[in-house]
């Protein structure tokens, strides 16, 4: 009689956890190669972020996210520094001065002393964190592979899945820019993408390049096309490659459709 309530009490454990897993009560296992998040409403800057990496993760384009925070370039942001995850098409324009109006005659008899105008106060603006190269950016240049290995996993346009393409390489092998551009982040704090470099072309184009072994340039640095700007790696992956990345506007795009055919 023990042994049939035993073998009764196995059969209940198994239909347990089966129904447990066909109704949603164990999370699904996604897939967090390159994850495109959903934003929130606001994100509190961390230690080593840029405007640039957060758009880069949220899908925004720089320049709207920054309008939207009222932050002028060169975009300098601090830890703990709260943003709204939006984008702004708003100009921000300088305040204009007031159109000269013509004075009317006063019927009043009382003299009025003009007083002396008060200095403005000067207000520290923080250096760039960018450098400005504008003979650099916008040379209207072809693109490049980073590498010349075989591609291995394409662009998928629909969905959050793969946006971008990875090519198969040798560990150790330089990892060149496709284009001339600036150096706008150099980490590893974006979720997917190991150790990553992002590339600014122009106020449209950025390019990115994950995986790497060794980053060989820093934030600010200029680059010509074709220069080697890291080591190819493994980091954040199963295999050597490198996962390669362009976004027009924020948004991601083809990168067969820029470089040469082979």
């Amino acid at each position: 009689m023990a042994m049939l309530r035993y073998f009764f009490g196995i059969i209940t454990l198994v239909l347990s956890v089966t129904a447990c897993t066909t109704s949603g009560g164990f999370a699904p296992v996604s897939d967090r190669y390159n994850p495109s998040e959903r934003p929130p409403p606001y994100y509190v800057v961390s230690a080593g972020d840029t405007l640039f990496s957060i758009a880069w993760r949220y899908g925004f384009n720089v320049k709207g996210l920054a309008t939207a925070n009222k932050l002028a370039p060169p975009y300098t942001i601090y830890p703990g520094q709260a943003l709204v995850l939006q984008e702004s098409t708003r100009v921000i324009a300088a305040a204009a001065k007031p159109a000269p109006t013509k004075n009317k005659p006063s019927t009043s008899k009382a003299r009025v002393t003009p007083s002396k105008p008060v200095a403005a106060a000067k207000v520290p603006i923080p250096k760039p964190a960018i450098k400005s190269t504008p003979a650099v950016l916008d040379s209207g240049e072809a693109w490049r592979w980073p590498i010349s290995g075989p591609l291995v996993r394409s662009f998928v346009a629909t969905g959050q899945e793969h946006k971008g393409i990875d090519i198969k390489g040798k560990m150790g092998e330089p990892v060149r820019a496709a284009k001339a551009g600036v150096v706008v982040y150099s980490g590893s704090g974006l979720v997917g993408y190991g150790n990553l470099l992002i590339l600014k072309h122009s106020d449209r184009y950025l390019s990115a390049y994950g995986h790497n072994r060794r980053l060989l340039v820093k934030e600010g640095d200029s680059v010509k096309a074709g220069a080697v700007i890291a080591e190819l790696g493994d980091s954040g992956t199963d295999s050597p490659k490198v996962h390669f990345e362009v976004r027009i506007d924020g948004k991601p795009v083809d990168p067969l459709r820029l470089l040469p055919r082979r």
